[in-house]
C-alpha cells in the first residue's frame, strides 16, 4: 500500500516510556519503578480537580460543551484578553498542529532553534515545509533574526523556557526581537513552562496580554499538563489576536476536548495555591539536582521548569545510562536523539530524587 510521500521523513514522537510497558519488559515491580521522563508535577494534580471531576463522572455518556464557554472564560480572565482571543486544543501540540496547517505548505520554511520541542519539526513534515534550525544551544534571537532575514519563513518557533534543555529566554529581548518581524510571519512563543520560569526569573515572564495587545501576527501556548498535574485530561490553549484564533477554529475538530478534561483545566485554575506550592518544592528539590552535578562533576543547565538537563563527560554515553537506569526501574529521557550526550530528568519528590541520585551516582 502507497501512503503520502511526505510520511517517508517523519520520525515517531519518542514519548517517555510508561510504567506499564516497564513492568511487562523487566518484570518490575510497579511500586519499584520511578518515572521522570515526561515533565509531569509529582504531586499530581490538585484535590479540588479530584473531587470536581468525580462529581461530574456520570457525564461521560454525552458529548462535551463544545463551545468549551466556561474554561475560555476563565482563561480570558486568567490572561485579562477576550474571550475570542482563545483557542483550546488537545494539549497545546493540538494547537501547534492548527498553526502549521493553517500557514505553512510545501513552498514554506519554518525556523526554529536547534534544539527544540520535536513536535514543530513533525508538523511542518506534515506539510512538507522546510525546516530552518539555529546553530547554538540556547535561542540566539541574533540568529533567529539573521536567519529571518535571509529566509523569510513564515513561522518562527520561540520556546521559552526551552523543552529539553530548559533555558529561557529574557522577555525583554523575545519582544524587541518580535517588534523586528514582519506581519505575514507567524510568531508562535510556546510557554509551557513559563508558569516555572516567572517564579523562578521575573525577567522571563513572558506575558500572553502584552502579545495579543502588540502585535496581530503572534500566539502565546500554554498548557494544564506541566504545572497543573493534568498531562493524562490533556489540555492545552492559544492566546492570540481574534483574527488569528478565527482561521484556527477552522480546523479543529468538534469536541476535541473531553467533559472531564474541561471541568479539571477549570478547577485547576482556580487553585492557584496547590500549584504554586508545587513550583516552589520544585525548584527547593532542583538544588539537589545542582550539587549532584556538581559531586558528580557532571554539567546542568540552568534550569527555569520542572526538569533538569544533565551533560554527562564525553566517557559516558546518555543511552547507556538512560538503559542502565531503566533495567532499575528509573525512567528518564536519553536527549542523544537531539545530538546531546545528556539526559533530561524530571524533578520529583524528595523520595524519587534521592533515588535518582542513588542509582545514578552507582552507574557513573
Amino acid at each position: 500500500m502507497n501512503f503520502n510521500a511526505k510520511m517517508k521523513d517523519i520520525k515517531n514522537y519518542e514519548a517517555g516510556k510508561p510504567i506499564e510497558l516497564v513492568v511487562r519488559e523487566f518484570g518490575i515491580e510497579p511500586k519499584d519503578i520511578v518515572k521522570l521522563a515526561s515533565n509531569e508535577n509529582p504531586n499530581g494534580c490538585s484535590p479540588k480537580v479530584q473531587e470536581a471531576v468525580s462529581k461530574i463522572v456520570s457525564k461521560m455518556a454525552l458529548y462535551p460543551d463544545d463551545s468549551m464557554t466556561a474554561l475560555k472564560s476563565s482563561l480570558s480572565k486568567r490572561f485579562d484578553v477576550e474571550d475570542e482571543n482563545v483557542i483550546i486544543g488537545s494539549g497545546s501540540d493540538q494547537v501547534i498542529e492548527f498553526l502549521i496547517h493553517a500557514k505553512a505548505n510545501s513552498k514554506s520554511k519554518i525556523l526554529m532553534n536547534s534544539i527544540t520541542f520535536a513536535m514543530y519539526e513533525i508538523y511542518a513534515k506534515h506539510v512538507g515545509a522546510e525546516i530552518l534550525r539555529t546553530s547554538t544551544q540556547e535561542h540566539d534571537l541574533d540568529e533567529f533574526y539573521e536567519i529571518y532575514k535571509a529566509e523569510k519563513p513564515s513561522i518562527i518557533f520561540l520556546c521559552t523556557p526551552n523543552n529539553p534543555t530548559g533555558d529561557a529566554i529574557d522577555a525583554s529581548k523575545l519582544f524587541d526581537f518580535v517588534k523586528k518581524i514582519d506581519s505575514d510571519t507567524l510568531v508562535v512563543v510556546d510557554g509551557a513552562y513559563m508558569e516555572y520560569a516567572l517564579i523562578k526569573d521575573s525577567s522571563k515572564e513572558v506575558k500572553p496580554k502584552d502579545l495579543v495587545d502588540q502585535f496581530d501576527n503572534v500566539i502565546y501556548l500554554g498548557t494544564f499538563s506541566k504545572a497543573y498535574g493534568l498531562g493524562g485530561m490533556r489540555v492545552g490553549y492559544g492566546l492570540a489576536d481574534a483574527k488569528i484564533i478565527k482561521e484556527l477554529y477552522k480546523l479543529r475538530p468538534p469536541f476535541n476536548i473531553t467533559t472531564l478534561s474541561l471541568e479539571a483545566a477549570n478547577v485547576a485554575l482556580e487553585d492557584e495555591e496547590f500549584v504554586n506550592k508545587s513550583i516552589v518544592e520544585n525548584f527547593s528539590e532542583m538544588k539537589r539536582y545542582e550539587e549532584f552535578a556538581k559531586e558528580q562533576k557532571i554539567d546542568i543547565i540552568n534550569s527555569y521548569t520542572n526538569f533538569v538537563t544533565l551533560c554527562l563527560n564525553s566517557s559516558q554515553k546518555s543511552s547507556e545510562v538512560a538503559d542502565l537506569l531503566l533495567k532499575k526501574g528509573m525512567i528518564v529521557r536519553d536527549l542523544s536523539g537531539y545530538g546531546m550526550n545528556a539526559i533530561r530528568v524530571t524533578v520529583g519528590t524528595q523520595e524519587q530524587n534521592s533515588r535518582f541520585f542513588e542509582l545514578t551516582a552507582e552507574i557513573l
